[in-house]
């Protein structure tokens, strides 16, 4: 593969993933917020769509022999802690790291301090890795995955994992169907704030309410 045909593919999904980022309004910080906490499902059922759809794609290019599987390794001290320190940052931010170029992109001021954070948190990482490598990367099982333990070919395991998704967002759909989340305003407003205190950032607005 060329380095040219490498980079127009990394362009065209990029567009491809902002593009439907930008639809599916999963960039916007009412809508995350919302979905931690537990008020709004939109991101919920966006990620689990993303994780069946390429589980489908993986499962039929793996079972042709197209594409061979580069797993990460297991290590569950590092993946506790990391995800701790995710969770808790998208919860304050509003933002995760594949969404905070789009909301730069579309005004949203604070997302600039985000990337500046995420910017931050890459160096500290950089000088930290010497003692983090003896702790919380050292407690793990290597490249694991679920095919692995269950002892079936990968893609039996990857298609077996999107019909299990399929099924659980039907049930979210039926439960919280998407235009109960979404106002019915024609600019799709949510019907409302994520929490008493916060409001739905307007790009190019302040965005701190007080309440007496």
């Amino acid at each position: 593969m060329s380095v040219t045909f490498a980079v127009t593919v990394g362009i065209l999904m990029g567009i491809a993933f902002g593009f439907f980022l930008e639809k599916s309004r999963v960039f916007e910080p009412g809508i995350i917020v919302g979905q931690m906490q537990l008020r709004s499902f939109i991101m919920l059922k966006v990620f689990l769509t993303a994780v069946a759809t390429g589980a489908v794609v993986l499962a039929v290019l793996n079972g042709l022999g197209l594409v061979s599987l580069h797993l990460k390794p297991a290590l569950y001290a590092a993946d506790i802690v990391g995800g701790l320190l995710l969770g808790v940052g998208i919860a304050l931010a509003g933002a995760c790291p594949g969404t905070t170029l789009a909301q730069i992109g579309v005004g949203y001021r604070d997302a600039i301090f985000t990337l500046l954070g995420g910017l931050a948190g890459a160096v500290a990482f950089s000088y930290l890795q010497p003692w983090l490598s003896g702790t919380v990367f050292a407690a793990g099982d290597g490249k694991l995955s679920f095919a692995d333990l269950a002892g079936i070919p990968y893609w039996q395991g990857a298609l077996g994992l999107a019909v299990v998704l399929a099924v659980v967002l039907v049930g979210l759909e039926r439960w919280r169907p998407w235009r109960s989340e979404i106002g019915a305003n024609a600019d799709g407003d949510l019907g409302a704030p994520p929490a008493e205190g916060i409001a739905r950032p307007v790009p190019g607005k302040p965005q701190l309410r007080v309440h007496g």
